[in-house]
């Protein structure tokens, strides 16, 4: 049996190698142009279906169509291509055609997005039979159809596009490039890309249709209103239509018409697209035409070797009307649309607020709200221009009529928060600390940490937050790289970030990655069970955020090279429209949400707005101007994120809310950096550095309050941890925190914690308690044994944090991962497993993937991998066998692979006796595996 399985692994082997063929003649010489749209042939085909006879020499050469990261595979021979990243840079593979295969693109995403085409081995000929077709007629004459009169006969013209429409010149309607496939001399466009802003439409005579199947030669624009349409004369009902794919190239396509025999249609020809944004900074849309050519009848379906199938056209919707643009204050919150019962003021606007880029609201209900004048590129040390203002609202008309300058002179401050002392500024390179007293600074800025990356200073930390285990959570995008310690660490002593959420301890000074991944993470909040949720920008908008998970990156690698599979989003919609990527829907999808591009989180738990609203997350749609907001509906372990009716629409193109938060009366203050720019770019000058809002919302059952929680006895704190709205219960957590514990606090905490049967209000006391060190590791374990999930589960989140555990305590884990029904208490254990070290995993890790009922949960899966993969580095036998064990299918193959890259003897001996059990048991289940151990040994060296 081991004779035979090298037998095949050697004769896969001298099959890649005949592949590779590097000095043979070449028979078939395949180019095609890589997008992220797909695989284009020169004529135009997507992803064309390659042939070639067997025992041929084929050549497919790649040339990258545009600025992005592209390859291409065979996927049965195992064959791949250089990594292509520069615009125009070309790369081969050659082979020699032994079996039909898919080609396709490695880079993550890229083949779902469409990148992925057949090739096959064919007998005869390559080429398919050739249909002529005929004219329509009309009084037994050929109708104008194919425009080799040269004239616009039997057509009627609307608008300027088709005035003068027909062409046999391709220099007059495109700068680069050619355009092929017309019939004979004479095409018809609408402008092509040197006159793309034109519009109107041609309509034809009508005629007969006298063939089931007619075929006519489009190209153009691959948009809602560039579009050739056959419609019936008597109804006009459409009964075909299509657009270009956004290429110059002329393509048949095909029209099946028997359902219409007999009856009359005619062609309407539409371009209803200027390709102009009102947007200043979005390029035109130079396919913002429609070219046509050659309609005829066909008595059989004809076959094009470049025919156009709809389904590969990936087509655009129309550009989203904007109301407004550069409004003033006044005219900017009268522009906006609410829903019934709520209003808007403007709390304060230019001069007297100029870009905010970040706030909090403190326990006397004021707003603390960063101005970033120094944004986007920093300063010298010691000339930063950023300042923190005080404002209040004093009288209760939505005014913020009190302003005070905390401090200025601040350097690229992205974030900020306030309690336990003082101020907490995220202003990279530093985490910094300025002490307050009587609303000064009652000393200079402290560097807590510093290491924090500028490289994209729109991805810097950010939108600071107090969770309710008393850390201070932040956010971190994917292209900054950060190396983040004490001042003075050395580079072991520091943590690397590209991002995810971290958190800082405000007494203990500890810093630690929270969750690793997501893209440009720019808004955090959390539920009423503690449950972290962070809004994104380019891959889908919204985010579980677990501790100690890894999560789809938007670029990049994960540090740990063993996730090889990463936690995607919770959101079953996008808040875009097409299928081109999340940028090309930025301004055309109103009806979805407005683009892709998000800004703040607030899960509202203000209490005074109706129902509906209540723990709905909020988030700002940047590109759509427009305040998003999502359903989060419990599954299994975690979350699914639905779509809800866009709260708020602010019709105006210049709106750019950051963030927004709940104040006592349960309304909603909200930042907006005004700009007509609305993407970072490291150019200063692309940015007003004028302007600036601050709004109110408020709901008719809002009634103003003016609260000083500072003032509150300690006692009263407490109670506070009832409070229906939420905005009391965290300011009152975060004071009685700054104050410190004492034994009369825990007892009124534990009596809470005991007494009352509410879900929340148990988890404000446990957290409460945590925070003011009221609970010792016996109190955890005993509060394991729960009858409520959430309570269990925070009792493993919080007896880990120390990354430390009694004995006791990790029997009792190992209790739980055999016994629990709960997946979230799975979830939380599968965390704080990794908290732990390595070889106090093994026996949860044994009974955690025996749970066949998490095996299509959304994180538990590949949480459980991210606290397993360690194993193999301690006993590569006994972790081989966990996984083979698995009821998770993908946990053997990422264990083989975890062992084979150790590259040691025991590891390889592990694997050799594995693959040899299977082998004597005449096990074909593991094929798959039994080759990648043979790869990772040595590729047949047995």
């Amino acid at each position: 049996m081991v004779k035979n399985l090298t037998f095949i692994v050697l004769a896969l082997l001298s099959t890649r190698l005949l592949a590779q063929a590097p000095n043979q003649s070449i028979d078939r010489d395949y180019t095609l142009e890589a997008t992220m749209l797909g695989y284009f042939a020169k004529d135009g085909t997507r992803n064309p279906t390659l042939k070639a006879h067997k025992g041929e020499v084929v050549r497919i050469t790649i040339v990258n169509g545009e600025t992005m990261t592209h390859d291409i595979k065979m996927e049965k021979l195992d064959m791949k291509s250089e990594t292509l990243n520069e615009k125009g840079s070309q790369t081969s593979i050659t082979f020699t055609a032994e079996e039909s295969d898919t080609y396709f693109c490695t880079v993550p995403g890229h083949r779902a997005a469409g990148m992925v085409g057949t090739f096959e081995v064919v007998e005869g000929s390559l080429d398919a039979p050739v249909i002529s077709g005929e004219l329509p007629q009309i009084d037994s004459r050929p109708l104008n159809l194919n425009f080799e009169n040269g004239q616009l006969s039997d057509w009627q013209a609307i608008g300027e596009a088709f005035q003068n429409p027909v062409f046999n010149s391709v220099e007059s309607l495109y700068e680069h490039g050619t355009i092929s496939g017309q019939e004979g001399e004479f095409f018809l466009s609408s402008g092509g890309t040197n006159n793309y802003k034109l519009t109107g439409t041609l309509t034809s005579k009508a005629f007969k249709i006298t063939a089931p199947f007619a075929a006519f030669r489009v190209s153009g624009g691959a948009l809602e209103d560039t579009r050739v349409e056959l419609v019936l004369d008597q109804t006009n009902e459409v009964i075909f239509k299509s657009t270009g794919q956004g290429r110059a190239t002329l393509q048949p396509v095909v029209a099946d018409l028997h359902d219409f025999l007999s009856k009359e249609i005619f062609i309407r020809i539409i371009d209803n697209e200027t390709g102009t944004s009102p947007i200043p900074y979005i390029r035109d849309d130079i396919w913002a035409h429609i070219s046509f050519d050659d309609f005829r009848f066909y008595p059989t379906r004809p076959n094009f070797p470049n025919e156009l199938n709809r389904e590969d056209i990936i087509v655009m919707p129309p550009l989203d009307p904007v109301l407004n643009s550069g409004l003033s204050g006044p005219e900017a919150a009268k522009a906006m649309t609410l829903p019934e019962g709520f209003s808007i003021t403007l709390a304060a606007a230019e001069p007297e607020i100029i870009r905010p880029i970040s706030f909090t609201i403190d326990p006397k209900g004021r707003l603390w709200v960063v101005e970033g004048h120094t944004y986007p590129v920093p300063a010298p040390e010691g000339e930063g221009r950023d300042r923190i203002l005080i404002l209040e609202d004093t009288d209760g008309n939505g005014t913020l009529d009190s302003r005070k300058v905390f401090m200025d002179g601040l350097n690229l401050v992205s974030g900020i928060e306030v309690g336990i002392g003082g101020v907490w500024l995220g202003a990279a390179p530093y985490l910094l600390f300025i002490p307050v007293e009587n609303d000064k600074p009652a000393g200079p800025p402290q560097k807590l940490l510093d290491g924090w990356g500028t490289h994209d200073t729109h991805e810097v930390l950010n939108n600071l937050r107090w969770g309710p285990d008393g850390w201070l959570y932040g956010c971190h995008g994917v292209f900054t790289h950060s190396v983040v310690g004490k001042p003075g660490a050395s580079e072991n002593e520091r943590v690397k970030m590209n991002g995810g959420i971290w958190r800082y301890h405000p007494t203990r000074h500890e810093f630690e990655v929270f969750a690793h991944g997501i893209s440009n993470p720019w808004g955090i909040d959390f539920n009423e069970y503690g449950h972290a949720f962070a809004t994104v920008c380019v891959i889908p908008h919204m985010f579980h955020i677990i501790q100690e998970g890894r999560f789809r990156r938007q670029a990049g690698q994960h540090f740990n090279p063993y996730t090889f599979n990463d936690i995607k989003t919770i959101g079953d919609h996008v808040h875009y429209l097409g299928d081109r990527g999340p940028h090309a829907g930025n301004f055309r999808s109103a009806a979805a949400g407005g683009g892709h591009a998000h800004a703040g989180a607030m899960i509202y738990k203000g209490n005074s707005w109706p129902k509906q609203y209540h723990d709905l997350i909020f988030m700002n749609n940047i590109n759509g101007a427009r305040l998003n907001n999502d359903k989060l509906k419990p599954s299994g372990s975690g979350y699914i994120a639905s779509h809800e009716k866009d709260f708020l629409v602010m019709n105006d193109s210049w709106s750019q809310w950051l963030n927004f938060k709940y104040d006592a009366s349960g309304s909603v203050w909200a930042i907006d950096w005004y700009d007509k720019n609305q993407c970072h770019s490291p150019n200063p000058d692309v940015h007003d550095k004028s302007l600036g809002r601050i709004f109110k919302i408020t709901h008719e059952n809002d009634h103003w309050k003016q609260e000083d929680l500072t003032k509150a006895s300690d006692l009263e704190l407490v109670d506070y941890q009832t409070h229906p709205n939420e905005w009391y219960v965290r300011q009152a957590r975060t004071l009685l925190q700054e104050r410190g514990g004492n034994e009369t606090l825990f007892k009124a905490l534990r009596k809470l914690l005991n007494d009352k049967p509410e879900t929340g209000n148990k988890l404000n006391a446990l957290w409460t308690l945590h925070a003011i060190g009221g609970l010792t590791e016996n109190d955890l374990i005993q509060l394991m044994d729960h009858g409520n999930e959430h309570i269990r589960s925070w009792a493993v989140q919080l007896a880990a944090e120390d990354k430390n555990v009694e004995p006791k305590t990790l029997k009792k884990m190992e209790d739980l991962a055999t016994n629990d029904p709960s997946p979230v208490v799975r979830l939380y254990l599968s965390s704080a497993l990794q908290r732990l070290p390595a070889p106090q995993r093994w026996k949860s890790m044994e009974a955690l993937t025996q749970k066949s009922e998490d095996v299509d949960d959304h994180n538990l899966p590949l949480m459980y991998w991210y606290a397993a993969e360690p194993l193999a580095a301690l006993d590569a036998d006994r972790a081989l066998a966990l996984a083979e064990r698995s009821k998770f299918p993908d946990h053997l193959t990422y264990m083989i692979q975890r062992a084979g890259d150790l590259k040691t003897a025991n590891a390889k001996s592990a694997l050799q006796r594995l693959s040899r059990k299977w082998l004597q048991d005449n096990d074909h289940s593991h094929h798959k595996e039994l080759m990648l151990i043979e790869e990772l040994i040595g590729k047949g060296s047995k």
